[in-house]
């Protein structure tokens, strides 16, 4: 029976050591090496080196002198990384269309002079609940109300959301999008 449990044992701590300590630590290094940032979460960090998010995950903002981002639908507070998750209400679930009115009516209250449509995207939550990003129609509905707050002019935040728009993926894959984290620390660099 000796002859049996002792190449097992010696087969068992190989692998263990292969595949728990020896693999790991190259995966880890060479992501450190040749993606640190992503490796690390990619934070974004203050004028202080203070970090105050992930480029990768959205965050809440309600201050009307930042844009705001999609709705999160995690629970149990928004943006819940450890419990990404859309709503799964279906469009006539009364749940979701109380929500949806609510948004609408903190959207207008806070821009009472905007007349244009609300683009669907301010309204509704993404599948992960954590999408931290915004279409240009979201922040070009956004920018008037942005730039009044902030005493700057229209065309000024308008440049900046231009300017921070991320284009399609190879110019092929989805739609054009701006990272709400990274427009609101661009906003507080200028005012």
């Amino acid at each position: 029976m000796s002859t049996y449990l002792k190449p097992a044992f010696i087969m068992l701590l190989l692998l263990t050591l292969l595949t728990g300590v020896i693999y790991p630590a190259l995966v880890t290094a060479i992501a450190q090496v040749f993606f640190a940032d992503q490796a690390n979460g990619s934070l974004l960090k203050d004028q202080q080196g203070h970090p105050i998010g992930s480029s990768l995950v959205g965050q809440s903002f309600s201050d009307p002198k930042y844009f705001w981002g999609r709705p999160s639908a995690t629970g149990p507070y928004p943006y819940n990384a450890a419990a990404s998750s859309g709503s799964n209400f279906g469009p006539t679930n009364p749940a979701l269309v109380a929500a949806v009115t609510a948004r609408i009516q903190a959207l207008k209250s806070s821009d009472p002079s905007n007349k244009a449509a609300i683009p669907v995207d301010l309204v509704t939550a993404s599948g992960s609940g954590l999408d931290p990003h915004i279409s240009p129609a979201a922040a070009e509905y956004q920018i008037d109300r942005v730039a009044k707050i902030r005493q700057l002019s229209s065309q000024q935040v308008r440049d900046l959301v231009v300017n921070m728009t991320q284009a399609r993926q190879w110019h092929v894959f989805g739609e054009p999008k701006i990272n709400v984290l990274l427009l609101n620390k661009e906003l507080d660099e200028i005012r």
